[in-house]
């Protein structure tokens, strides 16, 4: 079995636990390989040991049969796109605050053999399809497995903007933004900005207003095949910024809408423990279990 491990190396302070990691697959007869989850900001110095060879990520998943990353949900984030693409599990380590996404705490290495031992059970999540739109030309496409944020510009008090599902007119919204997320995503920006809690093995769109200035605007779950359109009113000129993933912000310009369905393409995280959803939630975000 040939492993990529893929640590954060701002959380993962001088791969130590990458490292760790790499002795107790090795033992147990995997091969293994060392890659940045993500390019490092250009002339930062980062704490790696000498000795690490590290591989380019994107080159290493078109041969691998499992992607390990060690950090936050962030970090699982980065790599769901091309592990996606290449149909890799990812297995995730938590490095970080909450690790919603992650099944293993730094602390659970020693669960990694298990790996070899016998066919690993895997959860298949649902992603989006994010494309923008100037007329009928497509002028970008992206993929995410949390969300995607249409929201204000740093400057604007508010923003304006539709919401269609189809060709039928949801809502007009003035607020904040408007988040469009997946299951997996339901317990990220959504659940914050008031959206369900969704069970992440579902399949569904969600669709939650941030800080709407109507007390009709309410969150809404869609049928999965549903095409979600967003785009500001006719005539109006107030900026809005596209996110996927909590990626960096796009400008859309007038005239330009962000058309949003169930990607064909599903992320594959591997499941070791027998910790359920909800005991997961009720660890990581607080719930009401005793």
């Amino acid at each position: 079995m040939r492993i990529i491990l893929s640590s954060n190396p701002y959380r993962d302070r001088g791969l130590h636990t990458a490292l760790e990691a790499q002795r107790v697959l090795k033992n147990a007869g995997a091969e293994t390989v060392m890659c940045f989850p993500f390019i490092p900001k250009k002339g930062e110095r980062l704490d790696i040991p000498p000795q690490i060879e590290l591989q380019n990520l994107e080159k290493e998943l078109a041969r691998a049969d499992l992607l390990i990353c060690f950090g936050g949900d962030g970090t699982i984030l980065h790599t769901a796109r091309d592990a996606a693409l290449h149909d890799v599990p990812i297995l995730g380590v938590n490095m970080g605050s909450v690790g919603f996404m992650a099944e293993l705490e730094r602390s659970e290495l020693k669960l990694l053999p298990r790996l070899l031992q016998q066919p690993f059970r895997t959860q298949s999540r649902m992603m989006l399809e994010v494309k923008t739109f100037r007329g009928g030309r497509q002028l970008s496409e992206d993929l995410a497995l949390n969300d995607a944020v249409i929201s204000k510009g740093s400057m604007a008090r508010v923003a304006e903007l539709e919401v269609w599902a189809d060709q039928t007119a949801l809502c007009s919204l003035t607020g904040d933004g408007v988040v469009v997320a997946t299951p997996t995503g339901s317990t990220a920006y959504s659940m914050s900005a008031g959206g369900p809690i969704v069970e992440p093995t579902s399949n569904c769109l969600i669709i939650t207003p941030v800080c709407a200035h109507q007390l009709g605007a309410r969150p809404m779950v869609l049928d999965p095949d549903r095409v979600i359109t967003v785009h500001p009113p006719r005539g109006s000129r107030k900026a809005i910024y596209l996110s996927v993933d909590g990626g960096k912000s796009v400008r859309l310009s007038g005239g330009e809408r962000v058309e949003i369905r169930r990607a064909k393409r599903y992320v594959r995280l591997v499941r070791l423990t027998q910790r359920n959803f909800y005991q997961v939630i009720h660890e990581k975000l607080g719930g009401y279990a005793t």
